[in-house]
């Protein structure tokens, strides 16, 4: 977590709250972190919408 928080530029706590789902991340956040973690959020986003909406 701390290679993240400064790979992202957020602090440790904050990736700690989001990884522990106490703090819903906002877009900006959200894009810090999948940039970080080199992942394609947009990618990220509409497989887990296709997945969601499977019956």
């Amino acid at each position: 977590m701390t290679a993240l928080a400064a790979k992202s530029g957020l602090s440790l706590t904050m990736i700690s709250f989001v990884e522990r789902e106490i703090r819903k991340p906002t877009m900006d956040t959200l894009l810090r972190i999948a940039d970080a973690l080199e992942v394609d959020l947009w990618k990220l986003l509409r497989d887990a919408t296709k997945s969601a909406t499977k019956p």
